[in-house]
């Protein structure tokens, strides 16, 4: 359960507007870019937004990855976007792929203003012999608490 989590707030984006309502644009740009930072594509999933007269607005978009996740979200009115990347580094350190590609993206976006935030997941929650055993095939460390099941009984 280690990873890197990056979030970025993007304000005054001055990228062409006409990206941040492209659901299509958004999706491909997503999934070539994941690609292109090393990180394996399992699948993505992009919805365009519509005002009341039915006029394209944001975008919402996740890639999913063997690593975790990429997704995006625009506000074209204020010429937002929010982003998100994390990746697992529980096999292998993706960190520096994460953030390539969190920079490219934040590049493509060009904000005149942002606040990016690093968060570190899972430090120092398993120790290393349970780090092995769970790569290795082992149950749940003993550890960790049992969860239970939706409708299981507590």
């Amino acid at each position: 359960m280690q990873g890197l989590h990056l979030t970025a707030d993007l304000l005054d984006c001055r990228c062409p507007p006409a990206l941040l309502l492209d659901a299509a644009g958004l999706e491909c740009f997503a999934v070539e870019a994941c690609g292109r930072h090393g990180l394996s594509v399992v699948g993505a999933h992009f919805h365009q937004f519509r005002d009341g007269d039915g006029r394209a607005a944001g975008v919402t978009g996740t890639v999913v990855l063997a690593e975790s996740h990429f997704a995006l979200h625009t506000w074209p009115e204020i010429a937002g976007v929010t982003l998100d990347v994390y990746v697992c580094n529980f096999s292998a350190d993706n960190s520096q792929r994460a953030r390539g590609l969190f920079a490219e993206a934040i590049a493509t976006f060009a904000p005149d203003r942002l606040e990016t935030r690093e968060v570190q997941r899972g430090v120092g929650v398993w120790s290393e012999r349970e780090r092995k055993e769970a790569r290795d095939g082992a149950p749940c460390p003993p550890s960790l608490p049992h969860t239970r099941n939706a409708g299981e009984a507590g």
